[in-house]
């Protein structure tokens, strides 16, 4: 068995035990757990110092499971996710089947669909439902662009840490974040 797939493994049971894990995503280092697990992401809260009143971003593998949470998705939208030179997360109005705690206060919800880091996205499609992806930071400071710039308090205060890309030292960004209203329109809010 490789070593990416016992990783997987090790980080699925991790999610699905209602823990949090330290892993790396498209972007960014991420904190993570099972999306519908709403006691897992008030943890999330805890251990970043973060106002719950601020929304987190959620992680899904395609369409389809997007569309369990989405319903009116822009027509085109698979197509254009795929075109994108560059991870986004989009903002959308009226989600469904999630928990107040990983909404915004305008009710709206934080998606990014993960089709390019092969770790992550295997990930979900095991866990077979979105995983939080907030970056692995105290609230405030900056987000860890490498794994070497996860703070120890992270990493102690998480319940497991991927042993996978720990090595990688190319910097990283943030996701692109696009708010999609509810007629379709869109406008970038982070570039």
């Amino acid at each position: 068995m490789s070593q990416l797939i016992k990783e997987v493994q090790a980080a699925e049971e991790e999610v699905l035990l209602g823990n949090l894990i330290l892993y790396p995503t498209d972007t960014v280092w991420g904190i993570g757990c099972d999306a519908e697990n709403a006691e897992a992401v008030r943890k999330i809260f805890k251990i970043k110092e973060r106002e719950e009143s601020k929304a987190m971003i959620l992680l899904v593998a395609d369409q389809e499971m997007l569309q369990h949470y989405i319903k009116d998705l822009p027509e085109g939208f698979e197509e254009m996710v795929r075109k994108q030179e560059r991870p986004t997360t989009y903002v959308f109005p009226n989600p469904q089947n999630l928990p107040k705690e990983v909404l915004a206060e305008d009710g709206t919800v934080a998606i990014r669909m993960v089709t390019s880091e092969e770790f992550c996205h295997r990930l979900i499609r095991q866990v077979g439902r979105p995983i939080v992806s907030t970056s692995a930071n105290i609230s405030g400071e900056p987000s860890p662009k490498t794994f070497a710039d996860v703070s120890d308090i992270i990493k102690e205060r998480v319940d497991f840490v991927v042993n996978w890309r720990r090595e990688d030292d190319m910097a990283s960004r943030p996701s692109r974040i696009v708010k999609v209203e509810e007629d379709g329109s869109q406008s970038i809010i982070r570039d």
